[in-house]
């Protein structure tokens, strides 16, 4: 969104290992911590946020289960030129370290003929965030392909889950209030090219109604019961509302889509925080439906 403050403390761990020492540490000293990804459906307060931000943008390594099984998960990435096409069939998995970008994940299962995240593509952030939120959209959700992730909780404790330990839901991974270390994706084998293809397909089609070279931080709001909103979407209620082009500040609802505020230059948080609750607003008085927010907020007071 391009819009915000500082931190008043950022720490940039290169490690799982270091991670784990930077929340400990934070919260032994007694600062409120925050896990910054991507930053991608992320809008910051105005003026410097107090307490400690833990940036994941270090730790970004993919790498097949066969490395970390031979003891050295800090490799190097494993190029997808050396994965033997009989190793494809036998072992359709990734390895993720929470820094990993989702648009990076998306490339590297397709170079390798892997079915599963293509759904994603054109959806910006981490690994750790997407896991946290449940990432996707029309075309399918980032759990759809977890097989499990080690979460590391406030107390400085390390776990793995399977996916059945965790019930994920829409726009949830339904964690709790954890940090997402890393995940196993398991995919599906398929030709590469049909993949590619799929994904070329798709990202054609969010780049037609959605503003994806605007400044925005995605979906605002999350999409209503069906059922209560006679089937249509959070973008198609503020668009039927009328709402597309309304402002505040430089902070915009999207003409392109209902559901997105773009900065068209020089908006501040201020802007865009008081026009998500302007429309809110709005479409409660109108329809009775009050959105959920879907982007994360960070303020001081939270």
């Amino acid at each position: 969104m391009r819009v915000g403050g500082r931190a008043e403390w950022l720490l940039e761990p290169k490690s799982p290992d270091e991670l784990c020492r930077a929340l400990v540490e934070a919260r032994e000293q007694g600062f409120p911590v925050r896990m910054l990804g991507g930053g991608a459906n992320l809008i910051v307060q105005d003026g410097v946020l107090p307490g400690v931000v833990i940036a994941t943008d270090c730790l970004d390594r993919v790498f097949r289960p066969e490395v970390e099984a031979k003891g050295d998960p800090y490799a190097d990435e494993l190029p997808t030129s050396r994965v033997a096409p009989s190793s494809r069939e036998e072992d359709p998995r990734l390895v993720a370290w929470c820094g990993a970008s989702l648009p990076g994940l998306v490339r590297k299962a397709s170079e390798l003929g892997w079915a599963g995240l293509e759904g994603l593509v054109g959806v910006p952030g981490h690994l750790g965030g997407g896991v946290m939120m449940n990432a996707g959209g029309r075309w399918g959700d980032l759990w759809d392909v977890v097989e499990s992730v080690r979460i590391l909780t406030m107390d400085g404790e390390v776990k793995d889950l399977a996916r059945a330990d965790c019930d994920p839901q829409y726009r949830s991974g339904n964690l709790g209030e954890v940090v997402v270390v890393a995940a196993v994706l398991r995919l599906t084998p398929e030709n590469p090219l049909v993949v590619k293809e799929r994904a070329r397909e798709f990202l054609l089609e969010k780049n037609r109604v959605q503003p994806v070279t605007e400044s925005s931080s995605g979906c605002i709001f999350k999409n209503p019961n069906p059922e209560l909103s006679d089937g249509r979407s959070a973008g198609k209620l503020i668009d039927d509302l009328g709402l597309k082009g309304l402002a505040r500040g430089a902070a915009v609802v999207s003409e392109r889509h209902g559901n997105f505020i773009v900065n068209r230059g020089g908006a501040t948080a201020a802007d865009v925080l008081g026009l998500i609750d302007e429309v809110r607003e709005r479409v409660a008085d109108a329809t009775g439906i009050r959105l959920g927010i879907e982007v994360r907020r960070w303020l001081a007071e939270e």
